[in-house]
């Protein structure tokens, strides 16, 4: 089982790494047609939550998934307000709120007894 699990989390987070470098690349091999507009920026946050699932399964923490998730993209999301190609209503709300969770979940690892 731990073999099939650290395989599986190896195989989402190389697929993340992939979806952070080249989205549209890879949207192409899996779909066959290249990523438009704000396609390549969801990509990248898919890619990052593959990333951090991959994580969660191979340290068996999803304390570290998730606090992985919410800080890189809180990171990206606010990269993506500052350079002002896409800012939609609600960017920098969640941003703030994914802050607040990066945060909230940092204060529960440094206190967490496995840690």
């Amino acid at each position: 089982m731990k073999t099939v699990l650290m395989f599986a989390a190896v195989s989402e987070a190389a697929t993340g790494m992939a979806l952070l470098i080249a989205p549209s690349f890879v949207a192409e091999l899996l779909f066959g047609e290249p990523l438009a507009g704000a396609g390549a920026s969801a990509a990248r946050v898919a890619g990052i939550a593959l990333i951090a699932l991959g994580l969660a399964c191979w340290r068996h923490s999803p304390l570290v998934g998730m606090l992985t998730y919410n800080v890189a993209v809180t990171l990206y999301l606010a990269y993506l307000a500052v350079a002002g190609e896409l800012t939609g209503v609600l960017l920098w709300p969640v941003v703030a709120l994914h802050a607040v969770f990066s945060i909230l979940l940092s204060r529960a690892w440094l206190v967490a007894p496995e840690r």
